[in-house]
């Protein structure tokens, strides 16, 4: 006789919009000494973060079960737009802005790179954040504004690489938007369920 084979069930997708906390890494499989997605989420095995989020970046990340996503989102021919929140080290000027705005040289990966163009700007009054655990080193003397970087791509530490080049580092980066899916009213640690109409049309759309 034949082997009998079993058909599996279909997965059903699911979809999570997660405020990823600083110092934890993008990934549930646990490292020694640091805070993994799984000392904070809980969701079905099979569920995974779709792109990255640094170590000592915060904010917005995808949690899916849905392969189909990946390219979707994450190849650069589909330039979905990622808003980022970045604190800086010194009084940021109209001709550093400026400069980020239409591309600045970083290296990526031993090469000399010409980020896109993009939109940037400083905000006119500090933003509502959450508290950071533990917070940037404040000093009296420097100031520490925000600015808003709307961006098309996503190399690797690219947005601490830019603010870098134009001499101002970044104290603290926030993913505050993909797409017109936000973390507002969120807090680091909080998660959310997505609906597949709300990821095609607001995220992939």
């Amino acid at each position: 006789m034949g082997t009998v084979h079993q058909s599996q069930e279909p997965v059903t997708p699911v979809y999570y919009l997660i405020y990823k906390p600083y110092e934890v890494l993008t990934r549930f499989s646990p490292e020694a000494g640091k805070a993994t997605l799984a000392d904070h989420f809980r969701v079905p095995k099979d569920v995974y973060p779709v792109g990255r989020l640094d170590y000592d970046s915060e904010g917005l990340l995808l949690l899916t079960n849905d392969t189909t996503i990946n390219n979707r989102l994450l190849n650069p021919t589909f330039a979905h737009s990622r808003e980022y929140w970045v604190q800086v080290d010194g009084a940021i000027t109209a001709d550093a802005i400026n400069q980020l705005q239409h591309g600045v040289n970083i290296n990526i990966e031993g090469k000399r790179y010409r980020t896109k163009r993009c939109t940037a700007m400083a905000f006119d009054h500090e933003p509502a954040v959450p508290e950071r655990h533990p917070p940037i080193r404040f000093r009296k003397s420097i100031p520490a504004p925000w600015i808003r970087l709307i961006l098309t791509e996503g190399k690797n530490r690219q947005v601490r690489k830019m603010t870098a080049a134009v001499g101002f580092p970044t104290l603290r980066l926030i993913r505050y938007r993909i797409g017109h899916l936000s973390v507002e009213g969120m807090q680091p640690g909080d998660m959310r369920t997505l609906t597949r109409d709300e990821v095609e049309t607001q995220l992939l759309g």
